[in-house]
């Protein structure tokens, strides 16, 4: 004879769980928009700028929490709100570009050798789109700026086409106008996670690691 209480059990466990299905999806949509919000977000990659180490349509996962601990370092590559002077689409918002230079940080642009120079030490871009030819300068543009306090001075891989530091400097040849605000990050990309043929970390370059922490004298 089937005992009437354990027959019942299963009903009484199905009810349950039918009943805190709910629940459990509005947790996981509320963790989901914290994370969204303050931990980790997906961007697209819509333009040509970062060819090739980000191509269009590359999707990336970017770091949102480790800006609060530090500021940006050079050679990462970061998403930040674009200001207004910057956009040739006001809807264009995030861009993503990769660090050259910090605050107190002297940019030039070029030695012999074509390189950008850090604090008068030359700088090799291994990740330059060189789409144009090895000997591709690393900027279509002579400059030689002084990254103000809390600024970042920032660059695209394909220098030829990419709205950066670069492109508002020689336009306006104002350090503050052609740099953001440390402020204005959104956080760090990190790494390509579609497609899948293109996956990987978003590493920063060994050679910054011998840029001097300031400009000679």
């Amino acid at each position: 004879m089937i005992d009437e209480q354990s027959a019942a059990e299963p009903a009484q466990r199905r009810n349950t769980f039918w009943r805190e299905l709910p629940i459990l999806l509005g947790v996981a949509i509320v963790v989901a928009i914290l994370v969204r919000a303050f931990v980790l977000q997906t961007f697209y990659i819509p333009s040509e700028s970062m060819e090739h180490t980000l191509n269009i349509n590359d999707r990336v996962l970017v770091n949102k929490l480790v800006y609060d601990f530090r500021d940006p370092h050079r050679g990462e590559i970061i998403v930040f709100n674009s200001p207004d002077s910057w956009r040739g689409d006001p809807t264009e918002t995030d861009f993503i570009k990769r660090v050259i230079g910090i605050g107190g940080d002297r940019v030039q642009c070029c030695d012999a050798q074509h390189r950008l120079e850090i604090n008068g030490k030359s700088l090799n871009e291994p990740y330059l789109d060189h789409d144009g030819g090895d000997n591709q300068s690393s900027s279509p543009n002579q400059f030689d700026v002084v990254v103000p306090k809390g600024r970042l001075w920032v660059m695209g891989d394909n220098r030829f086409h990419s709205g950066d530091s670069r492109e508002q400097y020689e336009r306006t040849h104002d350090p503050v106008a052609s740099t953001i605000s440390v402020s204005a990050v959104v956080g760090r990309a990190f790494v390509i996670f579609w497609p899948f043929s293109r996956a990987g970390w978003l590493s920063i370059p060994a050679s910054y690691n011998s840029i001097p922490k300031s400009p000679p004298g």
